[in-house]
């Protein structure tokens, strides 16, 4: 038992430590291209910029981690164990966010580990009805099966159902075009399943490779900071690629630590968005940046994302 408190004592002062070395770096300032541009409608913030301007690989998309977990379990019992968004997916498109990340299991209800919270349907007809209020908004929906799940039977058929309409086509062409030249298409869906045929090339949906990332399970947030710098600078640049890449700005609950909410783990981090996004300059990996996602999303993100993308539009990136 004294070697378990003992253990506890120094996984706190490492957490203390890593918080202030992100504090510390703060001071030295959050300045890039576009950080003191703020879009007047966030809803329509892609719209905002021009369509005809904006190339897809351009884009600083702002996404969310566990985008459907804003009802999942039981309030106040279960719920905080596994709870990464309190928006709707409708209210986080209205925010800003155009990167979506789903988790399913085979009775095609979303999951986030254990515990499950509605059905899948539900994100369909939020996302469809942000589709029918807006015009020119581009969004990238990954949806995949969860660890440890099965894959819903048919599932495939049932996003190509259900969304086909707003479906982009896996092409790489796509990168290069702007969104005026994608329209009337809206969706990038990225179809992840664990055991079943993956989307192939031409397919309606978009198979994983397409969505890279690199992930590190931690709830200390000056290494996952170090871990997203290094992972995205070995990426070429954002406008050179045939693929997403991710960069999370979150930090996990870990087990052998007390604290297992989300909200207070990711709150280690969450504040650091704009810094993070200025050492990417400071580093000369600014152009390598292109989906950024965080927990609990906020308009000051979604404001940070927007502001290097305008910036990079205008020629000033």
């Amino acid at each position: 038992m004294g070697s378990g408190c003992s253990k506890q004592i120094k996984r706190r002062k490492e957490i203390r430590t890593e918080k202030k070395v992100l504090a510390d770096l703060k001071v030295s300032g959050e300045d890039y291209p576009g950080a003191e541009f703020r879009p007047q409608d966030r809803k329509n913030w892609m719209s905002e910029l021009g369509p005809e301007k904006v190339h897809i690989n351009k884009i600083v998309w702002p996404g969310t981690h566990d985008s459907a977990t804003n009802k999942i379990g039981i309030p106040l019992i279960t719920r905080p164990f596994a709870q990464c968004q309190s928006l709707s997916i409708y209210q986080q498109l209205v925010t800003g966010t155009r990167v979506l990340d789903v988790r399913i299991e085979k009775n095609r209800r979303v999951c986030h580990g254990i515990l499950t919270t509605y059905s899948v349907d539900v994100v369909i007809k939020d996302i469809k009805k942000f589709l029918s209020e807006t015009q020119s908004e581009i969004i990238i929906l990954e949806i995949r099966t969860e660890f440890g799940h099965e894959d819903p039977p048919d599932f495939g058929k049932y996003l190509v159902e259900q969304l086909g309409e707003f479906l982009i086509h896996q092409d790489d062409h796509v990168f290069e075009k702007t969104i005026a030249e994608v329209l009337p298409k809206r969706i990038i869906c990225v179809w992840k399943p664990r055991k079943s045929a993956r989307p192939g090339a031409g397919s309606p949906l978009w198979s994983a490779g397409y969505l890279r990332d690199n992930w590190i399970e931690t709830d200390l947030p000056s290494t996952k900071f170090e871990s997203n710098l290094k992972h995205l600078g070995e990426q070429p640049a954002a406008t050179s690629r045939k693929y997403f890449y991710r960069v999370e700005n979150t930090v996990t609950p870990v087990a052998d630590n007390p604290v297992v909410c989300v909200k207070p783990v990711t709150g280690r981090i969450h504040a650091y968005n704009r810094l993070f996004i200025s050492q990417c300059y400071s580093k000369g990996i600014g152009d390598r940046l292109q989906v950024f996602s965080t927990d609990f999303i906020d308009e000051d993100f979604v404001d940070a994302c927007v502001g290097l993308t305008h910036a990079r539009v205008e020629g000033k990136a």
